[in-house]
């Protein structure tokens, strides 16, 4: 077996924000907020209604594993007798297993992948083309397939020391065309193995090989219980909810950083590091982006039991370094939205604007100094004040 990343990245990436704080200070930047008394984070924190992954900040541990710590996972490889394996597993395994690095830094420190690699393939009892890989795949029938992958992989790794297992099929096997996420549903039979019941597995697919390393941190986030923010309706476009923001969305987006709410929700962000106006009221408040992990990082004020508009900023740094636009990102959140049908929209400060030559429609969504964003029906604005390298100062506005 092969450990993958068995120390931690080096901690020098997590300085950055500490420096840019440094510096806004000296540089007399607005740090904190003023205006109004601030209400508690927790006022803004709002609850999800889909029983399911959505949005609201009420995660179920039972069902969800949580998203800080360390996760051990152990990824297995399997072939079939339709598609035996050609290429080494380690061929695979580099197309994956740099996603842990990226959710390291995409968490601030937060979650780290503890990868164990079982590099040798094992046979699955059926061909690949009976497992009934298709968009509509059965909870019973992928569940099916995991049993049969961790079965085949039992007499070589002890599944009680893992809390989540990868299964990555041989390139040869096309049949195996996407990657689903497997949760346990205690009404169904499950998966035991070594006297552990398996609740999380991500099963890889042939899609692997377009989306790369984040494809994982994708769909281990639904483990987390983070919901799909692309359209599962496609319509004419299936990212119309959000663009190229973060990658619960799309993966291979220009910005796919996690939302400052999802990194809320996932304890990634303090309570401290949100400015919550859920009072009529009006507050100033200097956002850092939230590419670096320090700062303030979200203004949010609530419209509803379930509803809320949010704003951020956004840098092309590290995990965004392709962004086509920066500035003040607003967006709306309902909790009460199912994954796959919009629980966040990205609001477009340019909606007649054409987007850079390789960007999608609302990568240019951010606002900029001057621009201002209004609901009057929900008693909201948000005024972008001024911008710096670091991020925006805004001044939001509940009117009742």
């Amino acid at each position: 077996m092969i450990r993958t990343h068995a120390a931690r990245p080096h901690h020098a990436a997590l300085f950055v924000p500490l420096l840019a704080a440094l510096l806004l200070l000296i540089a007399g930047t607005p740090a904190h907020a003023v205006g109004a008394q601030a209400d508690p984070a927790s006022a803004c924190a709002l609850r999800g209604t889909t029983g399911w992954m959505d949005e609201g900040h009420d995660t179920d541990h039972s069902v969800f594993q949580r998203a800080t710590g360390t996760v051990k996972a152990a990824m297995i490889f399997v072939d079939f007798p339709d598609a035996p394996a050609t290429e080494t597993p380690a061929d695979d395994s580099t197309q994956l297993t740099p996603g842990a690095d990226w959710l390291w830094n995409a968490s601030y420190g937060k979650a780290w992948l503890a990868i164990t690699q079982y590099r040798h393939w094992v046979r699955m009892p059926h061909a690949s083309t009976e497992y009934g890989f298709a968009r509509g795949l059965s909870h019973e029938a992928h569940e099916a397939y995991v049993r049969d992958a961790v079965a085949a992989a039992d007499p070589q790794v002890d599944f009680s020391r893992y809390d989540l297992v990868y299964v990555v099929p041989t390139r040869n096997a096309s049949a195996i065309s996407f990657t689903p996420t497997y949760i346990y549903d205690p009404g169904t039979a499950g998966v035991v193995a070594d006297g552990h019941r398996i609740r999380w597995a991500v099963t890889f697919g042939q899609d692997m090989w377009h989306w790369g390393p984040k494809l994982v941190d994708h769909e281990t986030a639904h483990t987390f219980g983070l919901p799909d923010l692309y359209a599962f309706d496609a319509g004419s476009d299936a990212h119309r909810f959000i663009g190229g923001w973060d990658l619960m969305g799309l993966i291979g987006g220009a910005g796919p950083q996690y939302f400052a709410w999802q990194s809320w929700k996932l304890g990634w962000t303090g309570d401290d590091q949100v400015r919550c106006r859920a009072s009529e009221g009006s507050d100033t408040v200097y956002l850092t982006a939230v590419e670096y992990g320090s700062g303030t990082k979200m203004a949010v004020v609530p419209t509803g039991p379930t509803t809320a508009y949010v704003v951020e900023s956004r840098r092309a740094v590290h995990g965004d370094s392709g962004l086509c636009s920066t500035g003040a990102l607003v967006y709306r959140v309902d909790t009460s939205v199912p994954t796959g049908q919009g629980p966040i929209r990205v609001m477009d400060a340019k909606p007649d604007a054409t987007p850079p030559s390789g960007c999608r429609p609302l990568d240019d969504a951010p606002f900029w100094a001057g621009e201002s964003f209004t609901d009057a029906a929900a008693g909201v604005r948000i005024d972008v004040l001024s911008a710096d390298g670091y991020g925006e100062t805004v001044r939001v506005t509940k009117s009742w």
